[in-house]
């Protein structure tokens, strides 16, 4: 598999977030991702690009949001850049503490971190903050050789 990347830049209005989650199906299928793993992709970044918009940029349109996807190989790099002020994540309520489970937001990060296999934010020189996330992935014709290989195997065994 080649090295592909994909740059989308959005307005800061919540009706996008649909574009980005309909571009990052589009393209993990390109590179290979199974169905599953999508489904976790796709989720991780409509949480990224959500912050982004409301927290990050407070839904000001003159602020874009940026979203880039890398596929090198089976790993996969999403970034979502804003134009906001930033924020630290450590500070950000662990929303599986009982005093938080009955809010109606906080869990983007948590689903975030979930979902992916690492990640981070960083905060940007002129102004904003990158979330940056990883996700290794076998592609879906592996996942489906390593599926047969497992029940081939299992029925070579002897009956005891």
């Amino acid at each position: 598999m080649t090295e592909q990347t994909t740059r989308l830049v959005l307005p800061s209005h919540i009706e996008a977030v649909a574009d980005a989650a309909a571009a990052v199906a589009d393209f993990v299928k390109k590179c290979g991702v199974s169905d599953e793993g999508a489904f976790g992709i796709e989720m991780a970044v409509r949480e990224a690009v959500t912050n982004a918009m409301v927290h990050g940029n407070q839904e000001d349109e003159t602020k874009s949001v940026i979203v880039t996807f890398n596929c090198r190989g089976n790993e996969l790099e999403v970034e979502v850049a804003d134009q906001g002020t930033g924020f630290d994540p450590a500070e950000i309520p662990d929303p599986t503490d009982p005093a938080n489970l009955m809010k109606t937001s906080g869990r983007g990060i948590f689903l975030m971190r979930t979902f992916m296999d690492e990640v981070e934010w960083l905060a940007r020189p002129d102004g904003g903050t990158t979330v940056r996330m990883r996700k290794k992935f076998q592609s879906d014709n592996e996942e489906k050789l390593q599926s047969w290989q497992n029940s081939t195997s299992a029925s070579d065994k002897p009956a005891m």
